[in-house]
């Protein structure tokens, strides 16, 4: 036997608000499916049924509705961290190490090598520690390349 639907009611200041959100705005198609997910479970659709409507697992409507009660919607549109190693080069480390590779190039070379890009960043504290290949995987995100003139890095 099936277990029984429990009923979910949102305040109607809960309601306009999530409304609002799937309807206006730019926001990301995780957050809007929740949001609507949320307003499914308000008209009296079981978990299954809502996740059906919008896309999403029993579990993750189920979990949604859990988060729901323990810390209001905006709690639970929300995304917990993501786990894993975090950047090791932030945008001020980055633009610093664009910034060096677009100065002259040292003498006695006709550009910077990345080698010598990594050596002079630890050498003047913007990072404890990198290698060529990260130097280069930097440049390229930038859409810069050390080889393009002799002046040194220049964007494309």
């Amino acid at each position: 036997m099936a277990r029984p639907i429990t009923l979910f009611a949102l305040p109607a200041a809960d309601q306009a608000a999530l409304e609002n959100f799937t309807r206006t705005g730019c926001r990301p198609v995780r957050a809007v499916r929740r949001a609507q997910a949320l307003l499914a479970l308000a008209t009296g659709l079981g978990q299954q049924a809502a996740g059906e409507t919008v896309g999403l697992s029993r579990q993750t409507v189920s979990e949604l509705r859990r988060r729901y009660e323990a810390g209001g919607w905006q709690f639970a549109l929300t995304e917990a961290p993501r786990s894993g190693t975090p950047p090791r080069f932030d945008g001020p480390q980055r633009a610093a190490l664009t910034a060096l590779a677009c100065t002259p190039a040292p003498t006695g070379h006709s550009r910077w090598p990345l080698r010598l890009l990594a050596d002079k960043a630890v050498e003047l504290c913007l990072v404890d520690t990198i290698s060529h290949e990260t130097v280069a995987q930097v440049l390229k995100k930038t859409n810069c390349t050390p080889t393009a003139s002799s002046i040194g890095a220049w964007g494309q």
